[in-house]
């Protein structure tokens, strides 16, 4: 990793701004606002499903780029639109995080200041061994 330097890509997916997904520095991993963006396509779908399942992809992707895994994760911040959105965000929540005893910490934030097409996003912290 070091000699790459400290951003982390998911190839596919690109904000409109000159930033990364994440960055690495030393241990610890950080991440920029995780869209659901189908990496295919490099577009973001209309549906909030399917923004779900890629924003959690895309977060799973981003994490083995940086050489660590979703076990790594000790927080993930979830911005939505309204907390109706919840059950969209816990069903790839469950498929990736299924035993209740071993799960990151989850915080849901109201955002409204989304890029256009944009329903949610992911933030997260992790910790490599």
């Amino acid at each position: 990793m070091a000699d790459k330097g400290r951003s982390i890509h998911v190839d596919g997916v690109k904000h409109g701004a000159p930033i990364p997904m994440g960055a690495r520095v030393g241990n610890m991993i950080f991440s920029s606002g995780i869209m659901g963006t189908d990496p295919s396509t490099g577009k973001v779908p209309e549906d909030l499903e399917s923004q779900c399942v890629f924003a959690f992809a895309n977060m799973k992707t981003m994490l083995e780029n940086a050489g660590a895994t979703t076990k790594s994760v000790g927080t993930i911040k979830v911005y939505m639109k309204d907390r109706s959105q919840r059950e969209a965000v816990n069903r790839p929540w469950l498929e990736m995080f299924p035993d209740e005893d071993d799960r990151p910490a989850r915080h849901a934030i109201e955002y409204e200041a989304f890029p256009p097409g944009v329903l949610v996003q992911l933030e997260i912290v992790a910790v490599v061994d």
